[in-house]
């Protein structure tokens, strides 16, 4: 039932004329420039995810002990027979896998898959949103008071351990697709199980208070049944606990036609943040374009005419329909979500493997998928498209969001960080005569503070077009970046190159070198004289901003 529930609402609208729903006037859209209704905080301002966290394999000593979510028959390994997903993973980080049912990939390797009961592999799933730009995950909470209960729970924890330790919000989001008690049930959850979660340093918060996902109300199927008073109960219940309270809704909510229920515009109107739904809704960049003037405008106008965060999904495409077009397609939506006003942008999904929108690391090629199971990888359109390219695409939309980098309809993202011309280098600071290390294995700011070089202190020199340079840490594989639009020290913490991991490398006339930030226009000087990390915030060149090139 959980795989399918939104695939399902997506067919039964498919096709839907957008066209045909009123056209937004110029008064309307005028409504649309008014302030937002919420400040920055953990939602307003920043990229949230969906995050399943759903799949469990057998052996994996889980309470269910079955192939959770991989599966239909989920007491047999999934199998070209009985397969519940339309990608499959790139593998290589995972410290534990379980042997499906498919023939091995294509490099030989044998198919297995992960299981998030295991901690390592939710925590390794946190560490890629912290690399990428994904501020906040929604972890979606279904009905708890079956079978599934004890390992959602269990997921539930490891994941604010996860989150706490790399940096990233996460709060809970109810998915209330089949829960037939529901509108007790949620209530008593959250008291006596889900708030002891707010206590976390990483629990989302914002305008001050926690934040409650409910996703489901007022979905015209019958597996969203509860009329508006239920639905309005649970809504002004949460915020009587003092919760901000976003609502994932039906595409169409506010003209409750097709997917919506009419009569529910007073429960919509009640949450904090509406997220409308677009899985199944586009596959296309043109339908992204129509969805911004006929629905996208009206929706943010509503929603600031209401004092409402608007928060529209932004989709990677489905692998298996070829919807992706190596990056376009996500890309408008960024870029329509961005000029339309949105108060932050919800990704669908990180991590659903079942409907092939993930942004997770996806296999790049046919290497990494089974032989004969007819999933596809990555570059099934012919372009070559790294495993994690949806998450780098993910940082560079978020960056957009957020006003580092200017509105583009140019995807800015290569699919391949391109490495061309590699030159592996060391630098060794005329501050101090020290070298320069990617300290503690990369996870601190870069310093000059070693006498001689080793793996911390090499770094690749990669070529980033137009003549300028960009610093690859051996310590980690990560790409040096000027922090903070450069107002933070430098660090390798990222996975592709963009406008703050750009430097041009400057030959002085002494046979130095100096490394000017494209992000600031500012040289990186071993500050402090070579006791602090290395920052870009001078403006001219003296003894502190050069290098010796080793």
């Amino acid at each position: 039932m959980g795989m399918t529930r939104r695939t399902f609402i997506g067919i039964a609208v498919a096709g839907t004329a957008v066209g045909a729903l009123p056209a937004w006037d110029a008064a309307s859209a005028a409504v649309s420039a008014q302030p937002a209704a919420s400040p920055a905080g953990d939602v307003v301002g920043k990229i949230t995810v969906g995050y399943q966290g759903w799949f469990a394999c057998i052996g994996d000593n889980s309470p269910i002990n079955a192939w959770w979510h991989w599966s239909p028959n989920s007491s047999q390994p999934p199998s070209p027979s009985n397969s519940g997903i339309k990608a499959w993973p790139d593998m290589s980080e995972y410290s534990k896998s379980y042997q499906t049912g498919f023939a091995a990939l294509g490099n030989g390797a044998a198919a297995k898959l992960y299981s998030n009961y295991d901690a390592q592999s939710t925590d390794t799933h946190f560490a890629w949103m912290s690399q990428n730009g994904c501020d906040t995950a929604a972890l979606q909470r279904f009905n708890p008071t079956g079978g599934e209960g004890p390992i959602r729970d269990a997921v539930t924890a490891l994941v604010r351990t996860s989150a706490e330790s790399h940096g990233v919000k996460f709060y809970i989001m109810y998915d209330v697709s089949g829960w037939t008690s529901m509108q007790a049930e949620i209530k008593a959850d959250w008291t006596n199980k889900m708030s002891a979660y707010t206590s976390s340093s990483a629990y989302a918060h914002q305008n001050g208070k926690p934040v409650v996902g409910i996703w489901g109300f007022g979905f015209n199927d019958s597996n969203h049944p509860w009329d508006a008073a239920t639905c309005l109960d649970v809504v002004n219940w949460f915020k009587s606990q003092g919760c901000y309270v976003m609502g994932g809704v039906p595409t169409y909510w506010r003209t409750g036609v097709n997917d919506s229920r009419a009569g529910y515009l007073d429960v919509y109107h009640a949450f904090n943040m509406i997220s409308p739904w677009m899985v199944g809704r586009i596959g296309t960049a043109a339908d992204s374009d129509s969805f911004y003037t006929n629905v996208n405008t009206g929706d943010q106008a509503d929603c600031n005419a209401n004092g409402i965060d608007y928060q529209p999904c932004v989709l990677p495409g489905d692998l298996s329909a070829r919807q992706r077009a190596h990056g376009d397609f996500m890309w408008r939506q960024f870029y329509n979500m961005k000029r339309v006003g949105a108060q932050g942008i919800y990704i669908s999904m990180f991590d659903e493997f079942n409907e092939g929108n993930q942004i997770a690391k996806t296999a790049a090629t046919a290497a990494g998928v089974p032989t004969g199971s007819g999933l596809l990888a990555l570059d099934e359109d012919g372009t070559a498209c790294s495993s994690d390219y949806y998450l780098r695409l993910t940082a560079d939309g978020g960056r957009m969001l957020k006003g580092q980098i200017a509105l583009t309809a140019t995807r800015p993202t290569q699919p391949v960080v391109s490495s061309g011309g590699t030159t592996v280098i060391s630098l060794r600071s005329r501050a101090n005569s020290m070298i320069v290390t990617a300290d503690n294995a990369g996870a601190d700011p870069l310093i000059a503070n070693r006498t001689a070089v080793g793996p911390w202190e090499q770094f690749d020199q990669l070529d980033a077009g137009n003549g300028n340079i960009a610093l690859r840490a051996h310590a980690n594989n990560m790409i040096v970046t000027a922090e903070n639009a450069g107002a933070k020290a430098l660090i390798a913490n990222r996975t592709s190159v963009g406008g703050w991991e750009t430097f041009k490398l400057v030959h002085n006339s002494n046979g130095t070198v100096s490394l000017l930030a494209l992000v600031n226009n500012c040289y990186v000087t071993a500050d402090n004289a070579g006791a602090s990390p290395l920052i870009a915030n001078r403006t001219a060149i003296g003894t502190w901003e050069q290098f010796d090139l080793l």
